[in-house]
């Protein structure tokens, strides 16, 4: 979210006397009003700016949480269907493709489900057929391509350095450090971390925006809160406070404390999201293509210089001479057992349930017991 302009205290931007310290480059540089740009117009523009970097004897660093775009970074795993970056009609490629991309979102989830599932059946059963944006992305790749989106993944996966990941890794050396701290100190972090965008004017930067650019959309087309900008963590949830009029002071004052509860609720599950996504993409499928994470720990803060700070350099440092650093890297885990993708359908529940952990879990759970009793 921080490609676009605006919201900058709820995107948590850098502030401008942060980036005096070093270069940061992808903030602020995408028009608000732009719905359509995509994790491959992020990875085409990225990428040359870490070769320009390369080109000048400097290491780019890749800082945040926002894991799909970070992995179209590290491992070559999107799937290109248009012109190749760089040609005279990648520009108007990307647009059509986007566009046909936002035409079958519009699709009824039950009909978007069922075409890919005339010309991908592996694919279908493995995404839940609510999940319009998957579902379509892989519909769409099919109709640019000729080719099942499985197809593409499999062939992905039997390149040179290619692995259970997918394709293989973009550069040679990485060094990848993972802040993370315990959930409960990290829950109480956030919230904080609200209250202070709150007293640095937050309120105030959601009406601007919503008056300047949202208000409009509303009106003429309504707002879904699923593309650009506008499906910021923080936006949406302040929804009724900006579009409701006419009411008491205090019935304002609830609206408002409603939307700040939701912003630190949805903040704790992204984090919860985030530390998910790198323990199961770099410490439970090994791989030849999957780097080494090193792991600091930053629940106290008092001891930052001690457990992450003196660590990170040391870790950098080595990385720096081609040495292994003295501090081992995270261990990795796999269960071969577990079938993560596995598509099943719950015929007590009427429910589709992806994968093997989950299923084991919903045949445990209440409802699913209900149901069987019930049945």
């Amino acid at each position: 979210m921080q490609v676009y302009q605006g919201l900058d205290i709820i995107t948590n931007k850098v502030t401008s006397e942060e980036q005096q310290f070093c270069e940061h480059h992808m903030i602020s540089c995408v028009d608000p009003l732009i719905t359509n740009f995509t994790v491959v117009d992020f990875r085409n523009k990225a990428v040359a700016l870490i070769e320009d970097i390369f080109s000048r004897d400097k290491i780019p660093i890749v800082v945040g949480g926002t894991n799909y775009y970070i992995e179209s970074l590290l491992w070559k795993v999107l799937v290109n269907t248009g012109s190749p970056p760089g040609e005279k009609t990648a520009a108007r490629g990307d647009q059509v493709s986007a566009d046909r991309k936002t035409q079958l979102e519009k699709l009824d989830f039950s009909e978007l489900h069922a075409r890919l599932k005339n010309v991908d059946p592996e694919m279908a059963a493995k995404l839940h057929p609510h999940d319009k944006r998957k579902v379509a992305r892989s519909l769409q790749v099919y109709e640019e391509s000729g080719i099942s989106h499985t197809e593409h993944l499999r062939r992905q996966q039997e390149e040179d350095g290619g692995g259970p990941l997918g394709g293989s890794l973009r550069y040679r050396h990485h060094c990848i450090l993972w802040l993370h701290s315990d959930q409960e100190v990290l829950n109480a972090r956030l919230n904080a971390r609200v209250d202070e965008m709150l007293e640095m004017g937050l309120i105030q930067e959601l009406q601007d925006f919503h008056k300047r650019y949202n208000e409009k959309m509303i009106a003429q087309s309504g707002q879904d809160y699923q593309h650009g900008i506008f499906q910021s963590i923080g936006f949406k949830e302040f929804h009724e406070y900006l579009v409701t009029k006419d009411i008491t002071p205090g019935q304002t004052n609830i609206l408002l404390q409603k939307g700040i509860e939701a912003l630190k609720q949805r903040t704790q599950k992204y984090a919860k999201k985030q530390n998910k996504w790198v323990k199961n993409r770099f410490l439970k499928r090994p791989g030849p293509n999957v780097p080494r994470v090193y792991g600091l720990d930053a629940t106290d803060i008092s001891a930052w210089d001690k457990n992450v700070l003196s660590p990170a350099i040391q870790i950098v440092s080595s990385f720096l001479q081609d040495q292994l650093p003295d501090m081992k890297p995270m261990d990795i885990a796999s269960d071969s057992n577990e079938s993560k993708r596995t598509s099943r359908l719950c015929d007590f529940c009427d429910r589709i349930i992806i994968g093997g952990r989950e299923w084991a879990a919903h045949t445990k759970s209440k409802s699913h017991l209900h149901h069987v009793k019930k049945m």
